[in-house]
This record gives C-alpha cells, structure tokens and sequence, in this order.
C-alpha cells in the first residue's frame, strides 16, 4: 500500500472519530467524546506523519511524538494540549482510570477540550494536509 493511500485512510478515519466526537458531546457523554477527540486527532497525525515524513505511522498514541514525526513546530501551549488530550486514551478506556476521568470529564472540561482539538484539527490540516 503507498503512502498517499495510507494518509487518505487516516484522513477520513479522523473525520469519522470527529463526528463521533460531536455527536457523543450533543449526548453529554463527555468522556467519551474526549477519548474521540483524542482519536480525531491521531488519525488527523498519522495521515501527515505519512504524506510529511514518507513512513508508515508508528503504532503510537503519543500526540506529541506524532506532530514531531510529522515535522510541525508547536509552540509550547499546543504541545501541552497534545500532552493533555493523549491521556484521553488512556484514562477513558481503562477501568482503573476511567471512573476518575468521568468525574474529571465535566462539561467545562469537555467543551474547552473539545474547541481546543477543533483548533489543533485545523492547524493541522493548515500545515502537513
């Protein structure tokens, strides 16, 4: 499989976790929501790791390491909130995490989180996409 088809797949895999995103935040399922965000944008990641770096995405969930990978400068403030939103996978899917992270998961929270990861999609896609 090229790469260009590999970074196609991802796209649009990172446009169905957003909508999932959207649609679980009009259901008030907050934490679930955040952990889709989380997947928006490592598949919106790891379709520029394989257009910008020409390699096959590493099996990886770090946000950070894969904006690294794909060769985009953050400032500190995205690398933050890409440190942030990858503890979305972990807590909102193990049991041992996920009771905290549903308490931590307000609304408040989830709708900066939300708009945040709406910016990072789009300062994505504005500099590998």
């Amino acid at each position: 499989m090229n790469l260009e088809k590999i970074s196609n797949y991802w796209v649009k895999n990172g446009d169905e976790k957003w909508k999932t995103a959207h649609s679980l935040m009009r259901g008030k399922r907050y934490a679930d929501a955040l952990f889709f965000c989380h997947l928006a944008l490592e598949s919106q990641l790891k379709a520029a790791v394989s257009l910008k770096a020409d390699i096959f995405p590493p099996l990886s969930h770090n946000l950070p390491q894969l904006a690294l990978l794909a060769g985009l400068e953050m400032s500190a403030e995205q690398e933050q909130a890409l440190k942030e939103i990858t503890t979305f996978n972990i807590k909102a899917r193990y049991d041992d995490y996920k009771f905290a992270f549903y308490k931590r998961a307000t609304k408040k929270y989830a709708i900066k989180f939300f708009s945040i990861t709406q910016e990072l999609r789009l300062w994505i896609k504005k500099n590998t996409l």
